[in-house]
């Protein structure tokens, strides 16, 4: 089923940052979209001749709620044939052919070492899902981070959310982090995060990246240098 194509329609579209909108999906003959927190889905959208370059694949933002309707986060890419299409022509009634839910960019099934899910961007998504979902179906855990870095306060997404969502779901905490904007919270880069919470070293630990390639390679490049192996190491690309 996941490899097949399907119908969805825009239900409801919200403008969450200047860059970046939320999307409400309804998916066509199904009653429930059973997923796992972090997985996407994929859209064919009509941006190409050959197929493959229509294709665009999106994490889902949404927990699954035991309805047919998801939620992706997208964000105008300047130059890009898929969200130019998405953003300028696509409206609440259109159509979207979509296959999925694909990807094992997933939580543990047992959260048993300190795991930090560390974002950039629309990177938040699927970790967006996963802290919803732990919320929603509590189950005994280690320490969760959430290390979310973006320029401004304007380009924060689920913010007000993620905060609320410390005092539900216990052991989980939000960092944002701003790269371009003083405020009262933290300002650099999502680095900084993360090494100052390791100065007590944590070998166990497990991370989760998720984002533009730059903050990726350097991650993983830094926590090479602090002795992490990979296999400790999960990464979702984004471009």
């Amino acid at each position: 089923m996941a490899l097949e194509w399907h119908q969805a329609v825009v239900r409801n579209i919200q403008q969450a940052t200047a860059t970046t909108r939320l999307y409400e999906l309804e998916l066509l003959g199904l009653s429930d979209f059973d997923f796992k927190p972090g997985q996407f889905i994929t859209l064919d959208l009509p941006i190409h001749e050959k197929r493959n370059k229509r294709w665009r694949s999106y994490s889902i933002a949404s927990a699954p709620n035991g309805t047919n309707r998801i939620e992706l986060a997208i964000s105008y890419l300047e130059g890009g044939l898929a969200s130019a299409y998405i953003f300028d022509k696509v409206e609440v009634g259109t159509e979207l052919s979509y296959r999925g839910p694909l990807g094992v960019f997933v939580l543990p099934e047992k959260i048993e070492h300190d795991l930090f899910l560390i974002c950039t961007g629309t990177g938040v998504a699927p970790f967006r899902s996963m802290v919803q979902h732990l919320a929603n179906h509590p189950q005994p855990h280690k320490n969760i981070h959430l290390i979310f870095g973006t320029r401004t306060t304007k380009d924060l997404l689920y913010t007000e959310e993620l905060r609320l969502l410390q005092e539900k779901v216990p052991q989980f905490t939000y960092w944002p982090i701003l790269s371009r904007e003083a405020y009262e919270g933290r300002q650099g880069y999502v680095h900084a995060v993360y090494e100052s919470l390791m100065q007590v070293p944590k070998p166990e630990a497990r991370f989760m990246l998720c984002g533009w390639r730059v903050m990726i390679d350097e991650a993983r490049e830094r926590l090479a240098a602090m002795g992490y192996d990979r296999k400790q190491i999960h990464q979702e690309l984004y471009g």
